[in-house]
């Protein structure tokens, strides 16, 4: 099929129509020539201890020893890492890229029941966790596989004082639950005992498994989705091309709040700005926002990525537009739409535009984003990104005419390789010909810019009309009063489903008659809400997005 790529006539100066994917043939060898060229540069801080390049490369070579030498893990033996911000985990993920791993990335939140699934699904060998999740870990470790257990303390890595602040973490603050894992092994004995074996030699090529990177848990039992070395470095090369020009090799501070453990966090702020020599300032509690601000404060950031809930949120903290943001020059906004009103806030008093992209889990993450160079918000997710096709699709799979609304397609070499042992789940939105479904509804315009219109099952059908969640969701944050919303179908007699809209009021004095009049104001008859409820907060997933689907189902189980 003739692809028309009218995009590549609107790409910011410098940028490549193609990357080269053969540039490397692993993760493992991005890495190894970030430690070697920044080998004295800064690579990671947390609680005020900073861990340079040369250090990393290191400690991650005697985890790698760890693995192999001590533990006889084998190339794609599968590691669970359960972990948020802090510096351990830079050390066990590149320890097991290098020793020829598959990263099983395992969020610290998860349930018992959660973490069993995921676990058994991957067929994970070994796993290391915070000791205030191994309590969660101890429920469930004897009905899996799980052979190898390492587990370590917040303060682990940060000498002196780390042994202070586990004490505190542990019987001041009460954050780790009592748990007893008799055979496990602490990270720093893992370190010591991993020195002992050399880094193991291992062939690494562009279709050996990098990560089973776990996705779909908010639309049903999650999946691992398969993630190539080829993938990752492909992905790496395509947001580094992009951002690149607008870097400063060795000169970054990027602030990595969201957590790694992320697709978004892993690739942008754990590779692509490592492959840059920048310095990644890890966030372990980003919910604390004062504390936060406090970190920003301290960094001398130059970059910074989130969802919108983050930047909202910082945006209503205290002290936030006090800070100095004289270095800053990306702000990146993914994983979620990214709301005009906060946008335009963020302009206002950064003085930077929030900049935003789009990708999936599947896609490594990234295929879509906007030029750096945008002077204002403009409802885009962007351009497709180097080496990257996209298409609208009809319902009968056939690609639409530029200005189309239809199923947003894409197609690239960041275009993960399946769902983990589940060829019936990888059918459904892969095709033979490699592209993938990504269930958004969106549009192209003649530039080749893209915009969604919403997530397919989020979609809210008025009296056979369309309403998209993030429409109204946006006009609604327009409303200085609010604070947070979200818009879910709720079904109605008359006309199958009505807009409800949950809202977090930043003015409490705001009222339902005068919301519903903003609405009537700004959206036409069928997109206004018939029912508004306010709440004092919103249900969220790890990284801050708002779960539709939860209020959705709340609403069908009380009715």
């Amino acid at each position: 099929m003739s692809i028309e790529r009218p995009w590549l006539a609107h790409y910011p100066e410098g940028v490549p129509a193609q990357i080269d994917v053969n540039q490397y043939a692993s993760v493992a060898a991005v890495v190894e020539e970030a430690f070697e060229r920044f080998r004295h540069r800064p690579a990671f801080a947390s609680f005020g201890k900073t861990l340079t390049y040369g250090q990393i490369d290191e400690l991650s070579r005697q985890f790698a020893g760890y693995l192999t030498g001590t533990l006889k893990l084998v190339k794609g033996d599968r590691v669970a890492i359960m972990m948020p911000n802090v510096l351990q985990y830079p050390i066990a993920l590149f320890g097991a890229l290098r020793a020829g791993l598959v990263v099983v990335n395992t969020n610290p939140m998860y349930t018992a029941r959660e973490l069993k699934h995921q676990l058994e699904d991957a067929g994970a060998k070994a796993i290391v966790v915070l000791d205030n999740f191994a309590a969660t870990l101890q429920q469930v470790v004897a009905e899996t596989h799980v052979q190898h257990i390492v587990t370590t303390g917040v303060g682990d890595m940060l000498g002196a004082k780390g042994a202070v602040m586990n004490f505190v973490v542990k019987h001041v603050k009460k954050m780790v639950p009592a748990f007893e894992i008799p055979h496990a092994v602490r990270f720093n004995d893992a370190l010591s005992q991993g020195a002992a074996h050399p880094l193991p030699s291992v062939q690494l090529g562009h279709d050996d498994i990098a990560f089973l990177q776990y996705t779909g848990g908010t639309t049903g039992v999650a999946k691992g989705a398969m993630l190539t070395h080829g993938n990752m470095v492909s992905n790496m090369l395509q947001a580094g091309a992009w951002i690149g020009a607008n870097a400063k090799p060795g000169e970054e501070v990027i602030i990595t709040a969201l957590p790694l453990y992320h697709i978004f966090s892993l690739t942008a702020n754990g590779l692509v700005f490592m492959r840059l020599g920048g310095l990644n300032w890890l966030i372990t509690n980003p919910r604390d926002m004062p504390g936060f601000v406090k970190e920003l404060k301290k960094s001398n950031f130059t970059a910074l990525t989130g969802v919108n809930t983050l930047f909202n949120g910082l945006l209503n903290t205290p002290g936030f537009a006090e800070l100095d943001f004289s270095r800053l020059h990306l702000s990146l906004g993914g994983g979620m739409a990214v709301q005009r009103a906060v946008a335009e806030r963020w302009k206002k008093v950064t003085g930077v535009t929030l900049v935003e992209a789009y990708g999936l889990t599947e896609t490594s993450p990234a295929a879509c984003m906007n030029p750096l160079d945008l002077t204002d918000y403009n409802g885009s997710i962007g351009l497709p990104i180097p080496s990257t096709d996209v298409q609208i699709w009809s319902e009968e799979n056939q690609p639409l005419p530029i200005g189309e609304v239809g199923e947003l397609m894409v197609h690239g070499p960041q275009v993960m390789k399946g769902y983990w042992q589940r060829p019936d789940e990888t059918a459904k939105v892969l095709g033979p010909d490699g592209w993938l479904h990504t269930g958004d509804i969106a549009r192209m315009d003649a530039n080749g810019y893209v915009y969604i219109v919403d997530r397919k099952k989020d979609m809210i059908l008025v009296s056979g009309f369309n309403v998209y969640p993030n429409e109204v969701e946006d006009v609604v944050m327009q409303h200085p009063g609010v604070a947070e919303v979200a818009a879910v179908g709720v079904p109605d007699e008359h006309s199958g489903e009505v807009v409800k809209l949950f809202v977090v009021r930043k003015d409490p004095k705001l009222t339902v008659e005068e919301l519903k009049k903003f609405c009537h104001d700004n959206l036409t008859g069928y997109k206004r809400p018939k029912l508004i409820e306010f709440r004092d907060a919103l249900p969220k997933s790890n990284v801050g997005k708002i779960l539709r689907r939860e209020l959705r189902d709340e609403k069908k189980s009380a009715a």
